[in-house]
């Protein structure tokens, strides 16, 4: 008992006892049948109160192995012991350093601890206190749910303590986020006969605690996302959204801001109704605003100790803003302008791409890249801003997150319409782009390849010759034989764009032509999408066009069969790209289209042709009565 007193809110007491080796000697009299009740009840108080110090005094106890002491602990009948030790385990388990698989290591554990949930409130309250802070992993919470969390745990929702009722809830957000079977379950689950949704309900009415509702916010957004609650359900629309607009205003608690701000960008991030009605709920596009102003000079912030702790944590606010940006303006325009044209905005997204939290600069060119959809804002807000600069710069040597966000919005700024095209031009990119295609991840393959296709569209011979020169053809070839369909989409989508008006055409096909077809070839032979095959048709038919490029599709009888079997294939997609393949042969302005047609009318080519007049579709129909007419003239 004196040394319980001696470390009782005593951080350095409690330190010197750990070095004197106490916990050992704690530990061993815990363990001890011969101690009395009592004695091992203030063991574990004294480990809990250790415990309750600083993280290195929590690492040096379960260093010391208390985690089974206690656990072992449990099996005793006494409840004071049991309460004393769950206390204790509640306390180390929601240190950040020890480690949660400790709880999972022996299986007989968690089935324990749910029979114990009906010993008394204490109990209830340390072991869903637990299951939530050790439920970190889609593995931890299957094994909870097989274990019969939801069953154990609901009825806690109705308990005459507010903190039993608080950990249960957080168990259930913790069980449901990102799990479509946990959500499924809870949807149909009753607490006193009231589903369990609307007890979430109950739960964010304005007189409950700021936790409770948002919490219970937090609940109602995961089993939507899960797809268990429609995102036009009136508990989303008319309860979970404006409860969590609410967390977002001035006068709520930092990290209550946080929290609302990102579960609501959660919330509304895949449906655009719900941007809709939570850009117009209480003003929130410009309430967000105020996130950057924080804390202000004039802060009525009068504990100096909060005060602290906000400034070292104001970085999660423009984090959690950016993030919300970022969803509301995913898809519609109207809500974008109003992003952009809040105060000074643009400016804000720009030195978030700088700051020195990656979190922040992640979360800086999510919103950049969300803006970056919108035709309207590449041609104003970024053209104005120079957005291309930072983001340029965030490419040199960014983390792999930060570098798939940030080429993705780099693609949307080389489409042709947008003024920033020509200055990142200039800057250099190319190179950055072909590295990227080399990357390891699938994502920024496609973004390297993607950004060089927008590049190439529409673009003078130089810039191809650039691009061909610094990919290099043997990457351009691996690339069009990658695992990931994407990349092969956005590789040939590249061919197509580099192999577009005639002198162009000529002019690789005469440097690669060979490469090129035998490319072709491969990807028709092989088991590949109906898109893939229309792209690489597509080229074909670009390659058709050439003036020289022509003979070397006519000059190879294997392609030809290739291109005389896809008029005749079932998708008319494929129909439709081979007889323009065809028609681009066969045309009859050109020098030598006599003997084409001859060679192709031998093939039997006109008979298929004529079939085609009588397809079904019509603009097949249409496209074989043009080719047809090349006979004829």
């Amino acid at each position: 008992i004196d040394m319980k007193n001696a470390v009782i809110g005593n951080n350095k007491q409690k330190a010197n006892l750990i070095v004197l080796g106490a916990v050992p000697r704690l530990l061993y009299l815990l363990q001890q049948p011969s101690s009395s009740a009592g004695l091992r009840t203030e063991c574990a108080v004294v480990l809990g109160s250790l415990a309750m110090g600083t993280d290195n005094n929590v690492k040096s106890l379960v260093d010391c192995h208390i985690i089974p002491a206690l656990l072992q602990g449990l099996l005793c009948q006494d409840l004071p012991f049991v309460e004393a030790c769950l206390r204790c385990l509640r306390t180390v388990f929601i240190s950040p350093v020890t480690p949660v698989q400790l709880l999972y290591t022996d299986s007989t554990v968690i089935p324990h601890l749910m029979s114990l949930l009906s010993r008394s409130q204490r109990t209830q309250e340390y072991i869903t206190q637990i299951f939530s802070h050790c439920c970190k992993t889609p593995e931890h919470q299957t094994i909870l749910y097989n274990q019969g969390a939801i069953q154990n745990i609901a009825h806690l929702l109705i308990s005459p303590s507010n903190k039993v009722r608080m950990q249960a809830l957080k168990c259930f957000s913790v069980l449901a986020y990102e799990n479509t079977q946990v959500s499924m379950t809870l949807v149909n689950v009753l607490v006193d006969g009231e589903l369990l949704s609307q007890v979430f309900v109950r739960m964010m009415q304005r007189d409950k605690p700021i936790e409770m509702q948002l919490t219970a916010a937090k609940c109602l957004t995961y089993m939507c996302r899960a797809g268990a609650i429609r995102t036009d359900d009136n508990c989303i629309v008319l309860k979970a959204l404006p409860c969590l607009v609410r967390m977002c205003c001035k006068d709520r608690l930092l990290e209550e801001r946080v929290e609302g701000a990102e579960t609501l960008a959660f919330l509304i991030e895949p449906d655009v109704e719900l941007q809709r009605v939570a850009s117009i709920t209480d003003h929130l596009v410009i309430m967000l605003a105020d996130y950057f102003k924080y804390p202000s000079s004039v802060s009525a912030i009068a504990d100096i100790k909060r005060l602290d702790h906000d400034l070292k944590h104001a970085h999660e606010l423009r984090q959690a803003a950016f993030k919300l940006y970022a969803s509301l303006g995913a898809n519609d325009e109207d809500i974008r302008k109003k992003i952009t044209e809040t105060e000074n905005m643009m400016d804000r997204i720009v030195s978030g791409l700088s700051e020195s939290s990656i979190k922040v600069r992640l979360a800086a060119v999510r919103c950049l890249h969300s803006l970056s959809r919108s035709v309207q804002q590449l041609r104003t807000s970024f053209h104005d801003h120079a957005v291309w600069k930072p983001l340029m710069k965030l490419l040199q040597n960014a983390p792999d997150e930060v570098l798939v966000m940030a080429s993705s919005t780099l693609c949307n700024l080389l489409l042709e319409f947008s003024p920033s095209k020509e200055p990142i031009l200039e800057s250099g990119v190319i190179e950055l782009l072909c590295s990227l295609t080399q990357s390891d991840s699938p994502a920024l393959r496609v973004n390297g390849i993607w950004a060089l296709m927008n590049m190439a569209f529409q673009a003078e011979q130089k810039v191809k010759g650039e691009i061909v020169r610094a990919l290099g053809t043997e990457q351009l070839f691996r690339l069009l034989s990658d695992p990931d369909p994407n990349v092969l989409m956005k590789t040939l989508g590249l061919l197509r764009n580099l192999l577009s008006t005639r002198p162009h055409i000529d002019q690789i096909m005469s440097s690669h032509g060979k490469q090129i077809m035998q490319a072709v070839t491969l990807i028709l032979e092989g088991e590949h999408s109906v898109d893939v095959k229309e792209q690489t048709l597509c080229i074909l038919a670009n390659i058709a066009d050439g003036n020289t490029a022509k003979e070397l599709i006519m000059t190879n009888d294997d392609i030809l069969q290739k291109i005389k079997y896809y008029m005749g294939h079932s998708n008319v997609k494929l129909q439709l790209a081979a007889t323009f393949c065809i028609s681009n042969l066969i045309w009859n302005e050109e020098d030598g289209s006599q003997e084409r047609q001859d060679k192709l009318r031998e093939m039997g080519i006109v008979d298929i042709l004529h079939k085609l007049t009588q397809a079904s579709d019509p603009n097949l129909c249409d496209r074989a009565k043009t080719a047809m007419q090349q006979y004829l003239a």
